[in-house]
């Protein structure tokens, strides 16, 4: 059994699969929105049993690191807590696993912002990441990001190459190629969604005849494709058992669906006659195979033509039954334009739950939150089934690496 702290661990799904494998324990976990806190200790204590979750889940801010370890006291938003070193006391760390919020690193949001996030804070919450590492020196460390990642360049130096320096002078490996080996696609491992993440595997040097690149290569070649899966998982694969929600006759206030299934997170949010119309149209016309709204102008214009505005993006994209689905991002707390139902007489876009589906939490995983909460945490989660495949081979991983420095250190 390895024992892990979790940073960043938002409503935990990296931490959710790491249990589900019952090879991996949870020391602590750190995360500093409340929402998410909540239901992680909801999650961690139905689910897993861990009774004491709301004393091993820290609500906390990172970036006050020293605090973080040595505990804090009647602060007016995390109140007080005796500190991680206390938590963990003379146990060792084996992992410490978690990203940092991706925002600032994505795509999209570099668009959305003026100084594309070059002076967001987040761009730099990878150096409490190293601090947590250099204080408890596991022997490996999993760090989730988005591709944007690969491309953020906020002082003129790629983040990625920051990152590499950083846990080079505290003692780690990671893979000089992270394009080649780290970025995969998640949808090839089983999950119904086309999503490409940074999986950044890290290991502590302790022996400096060994040839830890090599070992990241074959971590990155022979472990990875262990638990990829031959046929990809659909939005059919991952929905179509829920039940329907279609439209109310005559809407009532900001009521405009029949939301009465009584499953968790499975309700509609609130649509307009008009965005009903178009989210009918555009299904329609892939049900049909007619395939007149396929392509980025047509649907500029029909954005222009009902709602009199023009944008530079086209905001609809209808989920494909037979195929998986397209990224479910935070930006689902906003709305659901791009991810509208493939039943054109739902007239709907996904529901809490379905997104869940999508990203392969459990139904049994409750959301406590209100919907855009619970919308926003699906979305910058790690999927479970990923987690957990992970899990296991992080397992592996350790135990073979342990096995390798030894057979080295007995050659020299």
């Amino acid at each position: 059994m390895l024992n892990t702290i979790e940073l960043f661990a938002g409503t935990g799904g990296l931490l959710d699969g790491f249990e589900k494998t019952n090879r991996i324990k949870l020391l602590s976990a750190v995360e500093w929105e409340k929402a998410q806190v909540n239901n992680l200790i909801n999650r961690l204590e139905k689910k897993h049993n861990i009774l004491n979750a709301s004393e091993l889940v820290l609500n906390f801010d990172i970036q006050r690191v020293e605090e973080l370890f040595e505990g804090w006291k009647n602060d007016i938003v995390y109140g007080s807590n005796k500190g991680l070193d206390k938590i963990v006391g003379n146990q060792v760390v084996d992992i410490i696993s978690g990203g940092p919020p991706c925002q600032a690193y994505s795509s999209a949001g570099r668009i959305r912002d003026k100084d594309g996030m070059k002076n967001d804070y987040r761009n730099f919450l990878f150096e409490s990441y190293l601090k947590v590492v250099e204080r408890y020196k596991p022997k490996l460390i999993v760090f989730e990001n988005v591709e944007g990642m690969l491309s953020a360049i906020p002082t003129g130096e790629r983040i990625t190459d920051l990152i590499r320096k950083g846990f080079n002078k505290i003692g780690y490996e990671i893979t000089d190629d992270l394009r080649n080996n780290a970025l995969l696609d998640l949808s090839e491992f089983g999950v119904p969604q086309k999503r490409k993440r940074l999986i950044i595997i890290g290991i502590r040097r302790d022996n400096p005849d060994f040839d830890y690149q090599e070992s990241l290569n074959l971590f990155y070649s022979n472990f990875i494709d262990k638990i990829k899966v031959s046929d990809k998982k659909t939005v059919r694969d991952a929905i179509s058992d829920l039940p329907p929600i279609y439209p109310l006759e005559t809407q009532k206030k900001r009521l405009s669906h029949r939301n009465d299934n009584n499953i968790n997170g499975h309700s509609s949010r609130f649509h307009s006659e008009r965005d009903q119309n178009i989210f009918y149209t555009l299904a329609k016309d892939i049900q049909n195979n007619s395939l007149k709204y396929i392509t980025t102008e047509s649907l500029k214009q029909l954005y222009f033509e009902e709602t009199g505005k023009k944008s530079n993006v086209h905001k609809y994209h209808v989920l494909r039954w037979d195929k998986p689905s397209n990224t479910i991002p935070a930006h689902l707390k906003k709305d659901g334009l791009r991810h509208i139902h493939p039943d054109p007489d739902q007239k709907r876009t996904i529901t809490v739950r379905e997104a869940a589906r999508l990203q392969t939490f459990d139904d049994d995983f409750e959301f406590i939150s209100p919907m855009g909460s619970s919308f926003e945490m699906i979305g910058n989660a790690v999927p479970p089934l990923f987690a957990e495949k992970l899990g296991h081979l992080i397992v592996d991983y350790y135990n073979d690496i342990l096995k390798s420095e030894r057979k080295k250190a007995s050659l020299v």
